[in-house]
């Protein structure tokens, strides 16, 4: 029984070590991400009332807006 063994635990080993080669690119790309939203916020903080009401948000809708839950009504309508 423990011939086989080895056999049967290497693919899992595999796997796990191929799931832990991609994890520092998914951990890059949701720093990545999560910097472009703060830096995207940072910017529609500085906007006057005027720019923002001109792309359709509130003040306080800011954070959602970049997160993509704002609809955006009234656009791409000819």
């Amino acid at each position: 029984m423990s011939a086989f063994l080895p056999a049967i635990t290497h693919p899992v080993t595999a796997k796990r070590s191929e799931a832990l080669l991609r994890m520092p690119g998914a951990l890059y790309r949701a720093i990545a991400r999560y910097l472009d939203h703060r830096a995207a916020i940072a910017d529609l903080r500085e906007f006057d009332e005027q720019a923002l009401q001109d792309i359709g948000i509130n003040r306080s809708q800011i954070e959602a807006a970049v997160h993509g839950f704002v609809p955006r009504t009234g656009r791409g309508r000819g």
